[in-house]
């Protein structure tokens, strides 16, 4: 009876330390969210990033959250992607809605990372959220979009490396993002290190699904000393130390 008397406590205080831990990493989630979403500009650490200068495009990038985005730069966002995958949605069993999109992209907690040339022409825009996703702090990015014309020029992946240096910096534990199945661009990020994350849900005998969640964990995200580019190259030269961010982990 002793015996099995110490095994009940010992499972009710290994009970109770998980459950604390748990509340524990939850408040820690949502002060990490808490924060980022406090923030007046998530690029400023990184002003290096504020340019992008390769393969013939001369662009300058800047972050901001929907509430202080021109409403002609949230129509234009709504059209590129419109444009570009209205098709793929439409063949999917999402399907498009105008309405819902823009609903989407107007949240009140959304933040958009713009590309825009120097004479003045939008180039690409990320559609990204600090979010919790499972309980956990993520930086989700919801559309990451360019202009046919600057498709494969690396602008794209220069995007999604600035985001991942904000979300490394932003204490959060990784970067997700949804993708449609039938879109072949979605190649894209897993060249990038982006896996099937493990709330992406998998097809069966009764449902097969047109979309899978991808994922980046912290510690494989991109260093901001690891990123290569004539932009971030050049803007070393011109500070005095050079950029680092370490991991938190």
């Amino acid at each position: 009876f002793i015996m099995e008397r110490k095994t009940e406590v010992h499972a009710s205080n290994r009970q109770l330390a998980k459950k604390k831990k748990g509340k524990f990493r939850r408040r820690r989630a949502i002060t990490a969210v808490t924060q980022a979403n406090g923030l007046e500009d998530p690029l400023a650490p990184f002003p290096y990033f504020r340019k992008y200068n390769n393969s013939g495009i001369n662009a300058s990038l800047f972050v901001k959250r929907v509430t202080d985005l021109d409403d002609i730069v949230l129509q234009w966002a709504f059209n590129l992607i419109k444009c570009n995958l209205k098709e793929k949605y439409e063949q999917s069993s999402w399907g498009w809605n105008d309405e819902e999109k823009m609903t989407e992209l107007s949240d009140k907690n959304a933040w958009y990372l713009i590309a825009k040339e120097e004479k003045g022409d939008m180039l690409g825009f990320s559609h990204f959220r600090f979010d919790l996703d499972q309980g956990i702090e993520v930086l989700y990015c919801y559309e990451l979009q360019l202009v046919p014309t600057t498709r494969g020029k690396g602008l794209g992946k220069y995007m999604m490396q600035i985001l991942e240096a904000i979300a490394l910096v932003n204490n959060m534990r990784k970067v997700v993002l949804t993708v449609l199945k039938n879109n072949p661009c979605s190649v894209f990020f897993k060249l990038m290190g982006y896996k099937i994350d493990e709330s992406s849900p998998e097809d069966d005998e009764k449902e097969c699904f047109s979309y899978e969640i991808l994922s980046k964990a912290k510690k494989h995200l991109t260093r901001v000393d690891k990123i290569p580019g004539r932009a971030v190259e050049e803007s070393w030269k011109s500070t005095s130390t050079k950029p680092v961010v370490k991991s938190l982990t």
